[in-house]
């Protein structure tokens, strides 16, 4: 955690009143952080219950239609799906796992967490949202493709890898004259996301390896050794979610990352190459669209 207000490259950061404030703010715990949604809590709680099984948690998650209705489409999707079609929630939990179930609930119920009132900070939610999912996705699917991952933990730690964007967004919400110009919002963001992503990851008491997801989601160079991890995982997909998005010539190339490295050469099948990415583009638009 950052102790202290950057140096000054700071006579441009000494003049963003907004990095100032969040930055203060993260510094004494008094920074607004999102809570993370009630039915998540409920349903974590159930799980843990020793008498926890399908039916008892199908009660608690039938409290919202809508996290319902998706969990039995995603339970049906190519990532899950088997010889029959899901049509209850119980059969849709017994398919994923109570576990994988909870993971794949908190990401259905984060999308709340993505609210501002005023149009330009909500516009900017609406993109931060659409950039995680889109990433989430990704994740789960090469996660699917590659052994030793599980595909729900892979599409919440892709979910939430920009989750420190969140309170920064939230707080010039309350404080809409504090924007002097959009390089304001961009500097926060790029110096504080991550230090207020491991808060958010801490007070929601996430596992740890989140943290890492956070801190390194584009660190894109970083080798954590010889296993790979989730972080490996969001940074791979995250560089993918950009293509026809962002100039290729200003991201680095795919095949130089340890991370990319790791996955094609330890973890994904042999014939299988980032390109299995290209040759899943449905599954990844079908989970994506469950999302938004």
């Amino acid at each position: 955690m950052t102790e202290a207000i950057p140096d000054p490259k700071s006579s441009k950061l000494a003049k963003n009143r907004l990095y100032l404030d969040c930055f203060k703010y993260m510094q004494s715990d008094k920074l607004a952080l999102p809570t993370i949604p009630d039915v998540s809590v409920k349903i974590r709680r159930a799980i843990n219950e020793p008498s926890a099984n399908s039916s008892k948690i199908a009660r608690v998650v039938q409290i919202d239609p809508s996290i319902t209705a998706r969990l039995i489409k995603i339970s049906n999707s190519p990532l899950y799906r088997g010889r029959r079609k899901i049509e209850s929630c119980p059969e849709a939990l017994t398919r994923l796992g109570l576990k994988a179930s909870q993971d794949i609930i908190t990401v259905f119920a984060l999308k709340a967490v993505f609210n501002a009132k005023s149009g330009i900070i909500r516009r900017k939610m609406q993109e931060l949202w659409a950039h995680s999912s889109h990433v989430a996705a990704i994740s789960a699917v090469l996660a699917h493709k590659t052994p030793g991952f599980d595909p729900d933990r892979a599409m919440l730690a892709g979910l939430i890898h920009d989750i420190g964007i969140v309170p920064i967004l939230a707080y010039a919400d309350r404080q809409p004259d504090i924007l002097a110009s959009p390089l304001d919002l961009a500097e926060t963001v790029r110096e504080l996301r991550s230090d207020i992503g491991v808060q958010i990851i801490r007070k929601w008491d996430f596992p740890t390896d989140f943290e890492d997801v956070v801190i390194n989601a584009e660190n894109w160079f970083r080798d954590s050794g010889p296993q790979a991890t989730y972080s490996d995982i969001v940074m791979i997909s995250q560089l993918h979610s950009y293509i026809g998005k962002i100039d290729i010539k200003k991201m680095p190339k795919m095949d130089d990352l340890p991370a990319y490295k790791k996955l094609a050469a330890g973890n994904l099948d042999a014939d299988l190459s980032i390109n299995i990415l290209d040759q899943v583009k449905d599954e990844i638009e079908h989970i994506r669209a469950m999302l938004s």
